[in-house]
């Protein structure tokens, strides 16, 4: 029985691997890859980060929710188009329920794309390699859905339902990469969150107060974990997590200004005292850690 079980295993195995979803999984890390896009991707991005947003950018990041406000946003075209195609394929006459639907998911598609590019703005590489390729498909299924829209209103019933049928599909395809994005490159993730659960119980050693220079965040660590420790001039020591929450750039590197540090990769700042992250594109805090000095050695303790 052993023996027949795992010869099932390994031929499941192999066929996961030779299947359809084996080879999309090959063109996505191809496509994280691929240097094709670059020239478009350094164009497009330079032209988001130009836009003179202010306060507005770190809205549509969501660091007020904590976490992405783009994946709450398409929930709303996305679910209007879906109810949309459930009525098309419905008997009886329901092409004025349905063309109301198509034009809801039109409207809230603007600001939903919006968060979406803000974000991908502040991303790696490979990241916004790939998101391209998703804005580019939504973009697509937008248009389709424009013209489904402009079809039933002329009253082209059966245009539209075509149309929003096609539209569907290709905003399917984008969500797709979209979750690529999401969950295999953990675009959006909180990259510090593990930080808690992997720096040991109780005080943890993170070097000599003598040896740390004033106002200068260093790199030490709290059992294994690479912390950030800044001394300052009153001779008080902050020590946050090293791994920025945003993408997990070293917070080492980064700049001090108004009690804060500045992460060297996306500008996301986080306040020394507790961690809060008082500007994105980061949504979430930095794990802060209690700090003391005994006999002239700094101990931090995760709060």
């Amino acid at each position: 029985m052993d023996t027949l079980r795992s010869t099932a295993v390994t031929a499941a195995r192999r066929a996961v691997r030779s299947e359809g979803p084996g080879r999309v999984l090959a063109a996505m890390d191809r496509l994280e890859r691929s240097e094709r896009l670059d020239s478009a991707v350094d164009t497009v991005r330079r032209a988001v980060r130009a836009l003179p947003l202010g306060p507005v950018r770190d809205l549509l990041h969501g660091r007020w929710l904590g976490h992405p406000v783009h994946p709450l946003l398409v929930q709303v075209p996305i679910g209007s188009w879906l109810s949309a195609g459930v009525l098309d394929l419905l008997p009886g006459d329901r092409h004025r329920s349905a063309r109301a639907l198509v034009g809801v998911g039109l409207a809230a598609a603007a600001p939903a794309a919006a968060a979406g590019w803000a974000d991908w703005a502040e991303s790696q590489r490979p990241q916004l390699r790939v998101g391209l390729v998703h804005a580019a498909a939504n973009l697509i299924g937008v248009a389709l859905y424009a013209g489904s829209f402009l079809a039933r209103v002329r009253g082209r019933t059966a245009r539209g339902k075509l149309l929003g049928f096609a539209g569907m599909t290709v905003v399917g395809v984008g969500g797709a990469i979209g979750g690529h994005l999401a969950y295999r490159q953990a675009l959006g993730a909180n990259h510090a969150e593990a930080v808690p659960h992997l720096v040991p119980e109780g005080w943890q050693d993170v070097g000599d107060l003598a040896a740390l220079p004033v106002d200068q965040p260093v790199r030490r660590h709290a059992g294994e974990v690479p912390v950030v420790v800044v001394r300052r001039p009153d001779g008080t020591v902050r020590v946050l997590a090293d791994w920025c929450s945003h993408l997990g750039g070293p917070l080492s590197e980064g700049t001090l200004s108004d009690g804060c540090v500045r992460c060297p990769w996306h500008g996301s700042r986080f306040r020394l005292d507790d961690g809060w992250n008082v500007r994105g594109p980061a949504t979430a805090p930095q794990p802060a850690f209690d700090t003391r000095t005994v006999d002239g050695r700094v101990q931090a303790r995760i709060r």
